[in-house]
């Protein structure tokens, strides 16, 4: 790798594929981060090619060459790199040559969730698309346990507290033809947000679909397909739908 101008600590370990921006904000505050043997801190400035960066005893290699992918995540797969229980995880689905790559979430879906997922290992476009100042609307389809109520959705829309987390839906909408199936609209990733919010209000999710993250849709994809998105596709998540 050739050296190169300064950049913060953590925008390095993003555009060098080893995590998220958030993710190396959290790994540096906890102490797991070293720039030539030493602690790094949050913000620190790194000359790639000259400092030595290492996360635990791994030394983090030069700027990875970005890869964006486009899955239709089935069921029963987890959103997590390693499985220490021995599940199936969901780059086991991602085709050569991607699969030899360090790649990560972006937004992740839950074990019993289903549809859009992007994966890749550029962790400043993963951190645009998170991010809530970014407003990047993500859609989803539930069907719950038995008929929505409309008069809900207000209630929905303010939002109940979890566990200390204010939990809240941008939008619902429910589906004329079935009385038990809505459309939630998201602009924050709180872990496990829909299921939680409507068990709060006595409700089960049976199915859970992301089929739009931004102008993104998923469209004809078998589930566990997996494929590289174009430029072009890259770039409508950040338009508005």
């Amino acid at each position: 790798m050739t050296e190169d101008a300064p950049m913060r600590i953590q925008k390095y370990l993003a555009q060098a594929g080893a995590c998220s921006r958030r993710e190396a904000e959290r790994l540096v505050a906890e102490g797991r981060v070293t720039v030539n043997g030493r602690p790094a801190e949050v913000g620190q400035p790194v000359i790639p090619g000259k400092d030595v960066v290492k996360v635990g005893r791994k030394v983090i290699g030069e700027i990875a060459k970005h890869v964006v992918l486009l899955m239709n995540k089935p069921r029963g797969y987890l959103c997590t790199n390693l499985d220490e229980f021995g599940g199936q995880t969901v780059f086991e689905l991602v085709p050569p040559p991607f699969n030899t790559q360090r790649l990560f979430c972006v937004g992740r879906l839950d074990k019993d969730s289903e549809g859009l997922l992007i994966i890749t290992n550029d962790g400043i476009l993963a951190n645009k698309i998170m991010h809530p100042s970014g407003g990047i609307v993500k859609r989803y389809e539930v069907t719950l346990n038995r008929a929505y109520d409309p008069l809900l959705t207000p209630k929905l829309l303010k939002g109940a507290k979890d566990e200390d987390e204010l939990l809240r839906f941008t939008k619902v909408i429910q589906d004329p033809s079935v009385a038990e199936r809505i459309e939630i609209h998201l602009n924050q990733g709180r872990k496990r947000e829909i299921r939680r919010l409507l068990e709060i209000f006595g409700f089960h999710v049976k199915i859970l679909r992301r089929f739009q993250v931004g102008g993104l849709v998923l469209r004809k994809m078998p589930p566990g397909d997996c494929r590289q998105l174009s430029q072009k596709e890259i770039a409508s998540i950040f338009e508005e739908a």
